[in-house]
């Protein structure tokens, strides 16, 4: 277990941007609900995401999502799929994988360099000694 004693939701830190209508975000939270699993290691009040889009429903159309977690960059996840909702299964799946590198990164067991530079090694003795 994390040990996070109010863990991050997407239904508690998303925000609807340009584009979107304030109705629109019921059915974009549960769209995004597969975050849930990967947010919760973040505390509630220290996450948020927002989603927007450009030129919804049009050919040029351009979907974000935006992730700010205290003491992380911000992560910026884009999509033009032309369906309004394979572009948003899109930026979510990019965040998820970002999320997880982040995790990664983090992590010393993950980190080649740490792995690869254990404690010294003795040099072997020789018969002199």
């Amino acid at each position: 277990m994390s040990g996070v004693t109010n863990p991050a939701t997407v239904a508690e830190c998303l925000r609807v941007g340009t584009g979107f209508a304030q109705g629109d975000r019921a059915w974009i939270a549960d769209q995004f609900g597969t975050l849930d699993a990967r947010l919760a290691g973040f505390h509630a009040d220290a996450t948020e995401l927002e989603v927007s889009v450009k030129n919804r429903e049009t050919r040029g159309q351009k979907v974000t999502l935006e992730c700010w977690i205290a003491g992380r960059q911000k992560i910026v996840t884009t999509s033009a799929e032309e369906d309004l909702h394979a572009a948003l299964n899109d930026v979510r799946d990019d965040l998820r994988r970002r999320l997880n590198d982040a995790k990664t990164r983090q992590e010393p067991r993950h980190n080649k360099h740490l792995r690869d530079t254990g404690p010294p090694s003795k040099a072997p003795q020789t018969a002199d000694d």
